[in-house]
């Protein structure tokens, strides 16, 4: 694949692939623990042997024949390393291909698939607010005022929108015409926004709405709201007093989201205090921090997830339940068995899923998945897995699919769960490398929220990893684990499944710095020949493929980029673009 003047390399697949970023000085601090992705091989107990053997029936009671979690396998890569000179965001580790993590004996549930997939860590560079500063299309964000941050309260104020320019709140978006000389059959480009001016440490963007004609973008200390079509500012920006540090993933159904501030600018401020605005109208709902439950609870960071009216707040060590109507507590999601197992993660959507670390330093340490009533916070089913193997991300609630790794082992698993059930349905078995985009940096809850994997009733869609040049997206069937089918990229490009509409798994082709990306729709079933729907101007691939770490959606024939980190520089970070017909 042709790469972007100074754009990190991809990663390997196994572990989900942090999204690539903008780059910063090399020696990034190592992915925390649990974060990294393993060779497949969870279930399935393993000899000691080279990374790249396959791997035999280990402990965890009887060796089990070939499956999920640990079927022998032909060891993929030990992923693709870091090449020296580029710096990289915390990254799971990459291991040689698909394990099996074999279930703790005993656990009376019905036997394990024995499905198992190499999923090589992905590696992602640090996200870097480079390339050409452009001019935006057209349009005025209309207001004159810079926003104020105050920090003499908990509560945002709305102001003026940043200019997406140059940070002086009037929001023009230059005179540059970024559609002159779009060639015929290329997609407009309908606007483009650069981001706020940020301190040396950068500051995060977590979240992108669409709602209606409006879609709406946290950026640093804002969230900034714009007409779909025309670019122009929707409601005033709600300027917060601190930094945004995190943020729902998805909407209520009656367009509510929910985000955390910091609550103070000092090092080792928490974030923990919460806002519900309403994205049709900017109009600000409940507030209020979201105290630490325990000695040892932590709140650097927060993980906000929603599962229709309750919100989730998960830090260090537990989880804090609220009612998104009225921002009224349910319950406290903590320590079970006194101190055994902590919270340290959550996954939300369909289903409420939260990711325990149990008997930490002890002969029986291991991981726990449960599905939770999000009502009282009862545990519906719990999930548990065997010594070494850690839950690194949840790549689907409904269906339940798992990504596991070992370290120790540099195994990766891929698990997919039965209905409403700790039982194990398949795993998946594949000697390929893939490379899904996960946020894997240090401290992160977030257990949901990869780029370029999802599912439907019958596949999990996985982007396999290719050196150069075109790679591919292979369907694996839930019921089996076992490929089903795989189509390849229709340019000299990666390309990303992002989700299935109306029977065709959508997908982004990702640009080079010298030719734009598209959008194209594969059919399900029958011909998997990839067709067109966005064919982005070669005009602006270099903006394009500037956006390392990232968030994209297509909604109603128009596609939508944005940072989800903005980096400081001397010159303008890309903050977000949108194209359509």
């Amino acid at each position: 694949m042709t790469q972007p003047p100074n754009q990190p390399p991809p990663g390997g697949f196994g572990a989900p692939q942090p999204p690539g970023q903008p780059q910063q000085p090399p020696g990034q601090p190592p992915q925390a623990p649990g974060q990294q992705p393993p060779q497949p091989g969870y279930g399935y107990p393993q000899q000691p042997g080279p990374y790249h053997q396959p791997q035999q029936p280990g402990p965890y009671g009887q060796p089990q024949q070939p499956g999920p979690y640990g079927q022998p396998q032909q060891p993929g890569p030990y992923g693709n390393q870091p090449q020296y000179g580029y710096a990289q965001q915390p990254t799971q580790p990459q291991f040689a291909g698909p394990g099996v993590p074999g279930t703790p004996p005993g656990d009376g549930k019905g036997k394990r698939n024995k499905l198992v997939v190499i999923v090589a860590a992905a590696v992602a560079a640090l996200l870097v607010a480079g390339g050409v500063t452009y001019a935006v299309v057209s349009g005025d964000d209309g207001g004159k005022k810079k926003p104020e941050a105050k920090n003499k309260g908990p509560k945002p104020t709305a102001s003026a929108p940043v200019n997406p320019g140059n940070g002086s709140g009037d929001g023009h978006e230059g005179k540059e015409d970024l559609n002159e000389g779009r060639q015929a059959g290329e997609a407009k480009v309908l606007w483009y926004k650069e981001a706020p001016q940020v301190p040396g440490s950068g500051g995060d963007a977590p979240g992108m709405w669409i709602q209606d004609d409006i879609v709406v973008k946290a950026a640093y200390k804002q969230l900034l709201a714009y007409n779909v079509k025309t670019g122009r500012t929707a409601w005033k920006a709600i300027t917060f007093p601190e930094k945004l540090c995190a943020a729902t993933r998805t909407a209520t159904d009656d367009g509510k989201i929910a985000v955390a501030y910091k609550d103070g600018s000092q090092s080792g401020a928490e974030c923990n205090q919460i806002q519900v605005i309403d994205l049709k109208t900017g109009d600000k709902g409940w507030g209020h921090p979201v105290k630490k439950e325990g000695l040892f609870d932590s709140a650097l960071s927060s993980n906000l997830v929603l599962v229709d009216d309750v919100l989730m707040v998960g830090r260090d060590q537990s989880g804090t339940a609220l009612r998104m109507s009225d921002g009224k507590k349910l319950y406290v999601a903590k320590k079970k068995d006194e101190g055994t197992c902590f919270p340290n993660g959550f996954a939300g959507g369909e289903k409420l899923l939260m990711a325990l670390s149990c008997g930490a330093s002890t002969p029986t340490e291991h991981d726990e998945l449960q599905q939770l009533d999000p009502k009282t916070g009862r545990a519906l089913w719990t999930k548990k897995f065997p010594k070494g193997w850690r839950i690194g991300k949840v790549y689907s609630g409904s269906p339940t699919v798992v990504y596991l790794a070992n370290e120790d082992k540099k195994k990766w698993n891929i698990s997919v769960l039965k209905e409403n059930s700790d039982e194990t349905r398949s795993e998946v078995v594949t000697d390929d490398n893939f490379a899904p985009e996960c946020d894997t940096a240090i401290l992160n809850r977030k257990l949901d929220g990869c780029l370029g994997v999802t599912t439907d009733d019958k596949y999990l869609y996985l982007p396999s990893d290719e050196k150069s040049g075109a790679n591919q997206v292979v369907a694996f069937s839930l019921a089996t684990g076992k490929e089903a089918w795989r189509v390849k990229s229709p340019l000299d490009e990666t390309m990303l499944p992002l989700k299935v509409e109306d029977g065709s798994l959508i997908a982004y082709v990702k640009p080079s710095y010298d030719s734009g990306g598209r959008v194209v729709s594969i059919a399900t079933s029958g011909s998997h020949t990839p067709k067109t729907l966005l064919q982005h101007p070669k005009g602006t691939s270099q903006i394009e493929s500037g956006f390392y770490s990232k968030d994209v959606d297509y909604v109603d024939g128009r596609f939508y980029i944005s940072t989800t980190n903005i980096m400081s520089t001397s010159g303008q970070a890309k903050l977000m673009l949108a194209y359509g017909k």
